[in-house]
């Protein structure tokens, strides 16, 4: 089939690539024209696990390609993906501006029969108001149909080639044939195309990204409860998890949720609700406990180093999940703005973030590849994101290089029993501190002793 994918952010990227590994003829459009002369080059503007060689298997194959010229790539095509971003407003809203002004071109370009697939995360009622312009700009027949992406940073490439479902939103039997051929490599009857109409698709995108924050900001809440009672989040956590109604995914207690979709969906859906009078106050708490959440360990560490002079915060992590270099509603970058702002110093690594969060930055904070030059002399280490090398760090080396031993884990990484025998202080989320007079020292290091007043950073770190 030949498709042309209007976008080449995260989603648009994806899925053009997997469509051309599928044997499709793809073509993404970008208006950025220093974007698509990288994209032309294999260059890869995004991290995405396994997502480079696949680019650069089907650009040499012939079946990907790249262009700023979004009237002749729908030209081309039978089926046009609408990729483009949909940012929220300042109320919330989503931004249809950009969808729009593509979905008008690609409406003056088509030159026969095409499918426009609104791929883009839009309000209930979109792809109505899409197919009213269609019909007044389109000089031959175009359907719109609604087609939400689903994909995990960090795993979309096999999200999108075994999902869990593919959902369409449609009206026609010829768009149903058509996406269904589409999507046939990827689906079972295991993982199924389910269809539907326009309006029920585009809500299902949104309330499934709903019920999956809510899970984290419940858990999250319940952390709290368990941490003031004495028991045990993490154990709370499998004893409701192994229950098939409930089931385990997302109840992993933490910061909370960051990234590109699930603020921007809740704060869409709370709008799109208000508009229509209703009500979403589970959604308006869910909001207000991941805000706090995200800051929660930077109250705890206030509680023990309240004079912020001269001391140092190494930060582990800074994207919002592992395998992604994405910053955007991160909890790290919440936490760096506001410890700067308290005036502790900041001393920061992650595997592929470092570089977006310098943007934001700039040497404010200080960077390393090396998550132990960033703990030397440090006063407190905040585990901001789960990376699997954070994992398996080497504690007994982290206590001894740091300054004060004090760890404040916002993923759970670690047992409490383990820290505690190797003399740290120990906070996370949802379970029983250990405090400094019970932190034990088997075969580890001294901490360096704690110096009065300023001091510069330890040494020169660099990404």
């Amino acid at each position: 089939m030949k498709i042309a994918i209007i976008g080449t952010g995260y989603v648009g990227l994806v899925t053009g690539t997997c469509l051309a590994e599928s044997g499709n003829q793809v073509v993404c459009v970008d208006i950025d024209a220093a974007k698509i002369a990288r994209l032309t080059r294999g260059e890869i503007p995004i991290y995405e696990p396994g997502l480079a060689e696949l680019v650069e298997r089907n650009l040499r194959a012939g079946r990907l390609s790249f262009t700023t010229d979004t009237g002749a790539a729908a030209g081309a095509s039978e089926v046009v993906f609408l990729a483009v971003g949909t940012p929220p407003g300042e109320d919330g809203a989503a931004d249809l501006r950009y969808l729009f002004a593509a979905a008008e071109t690609v409406a003056r370009g088509i030159t026969g029969t095409t499918l426009l697939v609104t791929k883009s995360t839009v309000p209930v009622g979109t792809a109505r108001r899409l197919l009213s312009l269609v019909h007044q700009r389109a000089e031959h027949p175009c359907e719109v149909v609604s087609n939400p992406e689903f994909l995990k940073e960090g795993a979309a490439i096999e999200d999108f080639m075994k999902p869990d479902r593919v959902v369409v939103g449609c009206q026609s039997e010829r768009a149903r044939a058509v996406m269904g051929a589409l999507y046939r490599p990827f689906t079972s009857p295991d993982r199924p195309v389910v269809f539907m109409d326009l309006e029920s698709a585009e809500m299902t995108k949104y309330v499934a990204n709903a019920f999956l924050a809510t899970k984290i900001s419940f858990i999250n809440e319940m952390a709290r409860l368990c941490q003031a009672t004495g028991a045990d989040i993490e154990v709370v956590r499998r004893g409701i998890g192994l229950d098939r109604r409930i089931g385990p995914a997302f109840l992993n207690a933490g910061l909370g949720y960051g990234g590109s979709c699930f603020p921007k969906d809740i704060r869409a859906l709370v709008n799109l609700a208000s508009h229509r009078g209703v009500d979403l106050s589970i959604l308006r708490a869910v909001e207000r406990v991941n805000e706090a959440q995200k800051l929660s360990l930077v109250d705890v560490l206030r509680r023990i180093l309240p004079d912020a002079r001269g001391r140092r915060v190494a930060l582990w992590g800074l994207a919002f999940k592992p395998e992604t270099d994405d910053i955007r509603e991160a909890p790290a970058i919440h936490m760096a703005t506001d410890l700067l702002s308290l005036g502790y110093q900041v001393q920061a690594t992650d595997p592929a973030a470092m570089a977006n969060t310098r943007a934001i930055f700039g040497d404010r904070i200080a960077y390393s590849d090396d998550p132990y030059a960033v703990v030397e002399g440090a006063d407190a280490l905040i585990i901001a994101t789960e990376w699997s090398p954070y994992r398996a760090a080497d504690l007994a080396r982290v206590r001894g290089l740091m300054r004060r031993p004090l760890i404040l884990d916002g993923r759970n990484l670690y047992d409490p029993e383990t820290v505690r025998e190797l003399g740290f202080e120990y906070h996370s989320i949802g379970r029983r501190p250990v405090l400094r007079d019970e932190a034990r020292v088997i075969g580890a290091t001294q901490a360096q002793p704690e110096p009065a007043g300023a001091s510069p950073l330890p040494l020169s770190l660099s990404a």
